[in-house]
């Protein structure tokens, strides 16, 4: 929860705020557009909510994130909209974490005889949110796409009883993973699930394909309203620019119409115009 004591100047007058403290991770503003902008640095409170939903999906801003509402008056109206249903049976956590710097999770979820459900990267560790994971099946596998989206995984698997999996030249093995993935081929958990590794943002990235449909891509690939595309991130390449352009390419073998980042906005397009962004990201990588 944010401080209102940290409350940063940009902020127009109202109950919702941001603080100083607030690390531009972009949650508040996919989540609740129509209330808060970034000034550059951080996001701020352009609009006070007015309406039910635009106050509905503040409020989950609020939980997701860390912004300040004042006194809330139904604090549940963000907690209990979580995990957020994207499409079918694809879900976002919320709950975002700092120890993750922000980024988003997800939960499939799928029936037991399909192996069960899978968490995608980690959220905190909430009493409000691992209750409503439980009510849906719990976890059987948690997915690790990198090192720095890994935040309460730990947790989760003692609580759920999953199996992680993470890519062993991003420290598998010092974190104590179950199954550990070496190299760079694709491999195929089951019919549903491809893990495909793809060095570049760290030397063990690595993205979850799910029914050659949803493409969870942690930090390696989102969408870029500004650029109206594909993106990637240079600024924050930690280990190598040209091989994560190469794993990029690497994508064009595989099929997918969603994508579903730890960092930057998901998108859905069909599968011609997801490999045709996919070019285009591509093309610009090379030239940055």
């Amino acid at each position: 929860m944010a401080n209102q004591q940290l409350r940063i100047a940009e902020n127009v007058a109202g109950r919702f705020y941001v603080d100083s403290t607030c690390i531009d991770c972009d949650t508040c503003r996919q989540l609740a557009p129509s209330s808060f902008r970034d000034n550059g640095e951080q996001s701020f409170v352009y609009h006070q909510p007015e309406t039910e939903e635009e106050r509905r999906l503040a409020h989950m801003a609020v939980v997701a994130c860390s912004i300040g509402a004042g006194e809330l008056l139904d604090s549940s109206a963000g907690i209990t909209a979580f995990p957020y249903r994207i499409a079918e049976n694809v879900y976002y956590c919320g709950f975002n974490s700092k120890k993750s710097f922000g980024a988003w999770s997800y939960l499939i979820v799928r029936p037991p005889e399909r192996g069960g459900n899978v968490l995608v990267d980690s959220p905190r560790f909430s009493g409000p949110l691992v209750r409503k994971i439980e009510e849906m099946g719990g976890v059987s596998l948690i997915f690790l796409s990198h090192r720095d989206d890994i935040a309460d995984h730990d947790r989760f698997a003692r609580k759920f009883n999953a199996v992680r999996i993470m890519h062993n030249s991003d420290g598998a093995a010092r974190l104590g993973i179950e199954t550990i993935i070496e190299g760079t081929e694709a491999v195929n958990l089951d019919d549903e699930l491809t893990v495909i590794p793809v060095p570049g943002h760290t030397r063990g990235s690595q993205v979850l394909l799910y029914k050659n449909k949803f493409l969870f891509t942690g930090d390696h690939l989102a969408w870029s309203p500004n650029r109206e595309s594909l993106t990637a991130f240079r600024s924050v390449c930690w280990y190598s620019w040209e091989a994560q352009t190469k794993s990029m390419v690497k994508l064009l073998n595989f099929e997918f119409e969603w994508v579903l980042p730890g960092h930057g906005w998901i998108k859905n397009l069909s599968k011609k115009e997801m490999e045709r962004h996919l070019n285009g990201c591509i093309e610009w990588m090379g030239r940055n």
